[in-house]
């Protein structure tokens, strides 16, 4: 009896990593997907007014959920300013910068430089965490710099090139984006150790819509009326399924697994995204391919190390 009990607890380890594997490939599936949809989407709704109403609709699902789930919600007054950052960080200005640079370039590159976020985690941890930046982790950071300079100039034709090149700028948008998410997981590192991660992430999606206000006041009621069905859609998928799934699934992996293995599968999502940028016609130049393989593998350097 105790060989099957064995071989049947193995089968069940197997079937749970499968399941884990299958919810992260999803999960970057569906992520490299809002590259897509958000560059179709910004042809009709203002980029900035787009990530406004992702989370206008996500928020309150989160917050429900929240409820729902009966675990302790209570985060002390003393947190606040750590959960200020987070909102401003993780969700008002990272979404600002990445809907306005993916309007700017095209879903394909803003996927590939995305992925930079590591990279700025790795510095932003050796600078304020005082972690330490070994000779693998400083080759990946440098290999995926260079992928960024290889991307930026493959798009921008050498007559065109300029610092007021709306390519560029669009480009730097995204980066910046990159490191927002960066500083928001720094920040966040702290309060995960201590609050439920769920609950963390709720508040920060809450603070950083409120946050997003000032920026859609004037015109947010007109672009409401005016919205398609084929909007709506778009405002839903970003909601739904990468706000809310996205971040369901991640943490129910990041439960079961190592947060350093569940990372790799997030290299996924530029690949998607290339894949699915493609077929909508964007053009993937060889000079593209040779900065995203070397971002991907700067940052799969990164996380081993």
């Amino acid at each position: 009896m105790k060989p099957i009990n064995k071989e049947i607890n193995v089968s069940l380890f197997m079937d749970n990593k499968l399941l884990i594997s299958f919810i992260l490939v999803l999960v970057s599936l569906v992520w490299a997907g809002s590259f897509i949809v958000v560059k179709i989407a910004t042809g009709e709704i203002n980029p900035i007014n787009l990530g406004f109403l992702r989370f206008l609709v996500a928020t309150p699902i989160m917050f429900l959920i929240l409820l729902i789930r009966k675990k302790d919600v209570y985060i002390p007054a003393k947190e606040l300013p750590s959960l200020l950052i987070l909102g401003l960080t993780g969700v008002t200005l990272l979404y600002l910068f990445q809907f306005v640079g993916i309007n700017y370039t095209n879903a394909s590159t803003s996927a590939v430089l995305i992925n930079t976020n590591v990279i700025f985690i790795a510095i932003l941890s050796a600078v304020f965490l005082k972690e330490t930046l070994s000779k693998k982790r400083i080759s990946g950071i440098s290999l995926s710099f260079l992928g960024v300079v290889v991307i930026v100039l493959s798009n921008m034709p050498q007559e065109n090139f300029a610092l007021n090149n709306i390519f560029f700028i669009g480009s730097i948008l995204v980066l910046l984006s990159a490191l927002c998410w960066a500083i928001y997981s720094i920040v966040g590192k702290r309060l995960l150790r201590k609050y439920d991660a769920f609950t963390v992430t709720t508040y920060a999606f809450g603070l950083g819509t409120l946050f997003y206000i000032p920026f859609v006041v004037s015109d947010i009621v007109p672009t409401i009326q005016k919205i398609s069905l084929n909007g709506w859609m778009a405002i839903l998928y970003l909601a739904l399924f990468c706000s809310v799934f996205g971040y369901i699934g991640w943490y129910y992996a990041l439960k079961k697994t190592e947060a350093s293995k569940a990372a790799v599968f997030l290299n996924l999502i530029p690949l998607f995204a290339i894949i699915m940028s493609f077929f909508l016609g964007e053009k993937i130049t060889g000079f593209f391919l040779l900065g995203a393989i070397l971002i991907v593998y700067g940052v799969y350097l990164t996380q081993k190390s």
